[in-house]
């Protein structure tokens, strides 16, 4: 059974995150998802890899905006359509 491992350096969070990264394509709540996951694992390997705890951090509010971003293009669909 294969087990999957959580990032522990920065490094390995960005190879993470561009593996698991939606097609092009993908809905927006496939994009929030996405970066609303990449949030979580930039603010775990913040804590974890403390030389790259900063740069780890502006990744965390890279992330957030992205996915309030798309957020409110959802939201801006929504609206429309009604």
């Amino acid at each position: 059974m294969a087990t999957t491992t959580e990032p522990t350096t920065l490094q390995a969070a960005h190879t993470a995150a561009s593996e698991r990264r939606p097609p092009s394509n993908a809905d927006l709540t496939a994009w929030v998802a996405f970066h609303q996951g990449n949030a979580r694992m930039y603010r775990i390997v913040a804590d974890i890899d403390r030389w790259h705890h900063h740069e780890a951090m502006y990744w965390v509010g890279y992330e957030e905006r992205k996915a309030g971003e798309v957020s409110a293009r959802i939201q801006a669909e929504k609206s429309h359509n009604n």
